[in-house]
């Protein structure tokens, strides 16, 4: 599904201002190095996916602890849930995870793409 052109514009901004969890995953995961390709900030309708695999259909969310509070519950579930009908599974890690031990993180994703 395309992005509306205000999305597209929001996720070219947004890769140039990753969070240091972001990058540290992004870091394992771009160029095929765990067999998968993944885009970053990847506009898929309204929204736009931390991370993507097509081929997987997997969007990988990597959620910092604002992710917890107030309405963000709530429309985090809207968004898997909208995912869910295009057919794409989510996948969220802790940025905390991340930062801890980004080789956990990424045996995550990997396992999650592949089952």
């Amino acid at each position: 599904m395309e992005a509306p052109i205000h999305t597209r514009l929001r996720a070219q901004r947004l890769r140039k201002a990753m969070s240091l969890p972001e990058v540290l995953l992004w870091r394992r995961l771009k160029g095929r190095q765990q067999g998968l390709y993944f885009r970053k900030q990847h506009p898929l309708g309204p929204y736009i996916l931390d991370f993507f695999c097509a081929e997987a259909k997997l969007a990988v969310e990597v959620d910092g602890g604002s992710h917890s509070f107030g309405d963000r519950p709530e429309k985090d579930a809207g968004r898997d849930a909208w995912l869910a009908h295009q057919g794409i599974r989510t996948l969220r890690i802790s940025a905390s995870l991340v930062l801890e031990d980004v080789d956990v993180a990424v045996r995550m994703v990997v396992d999650a793409a592949g089952s």
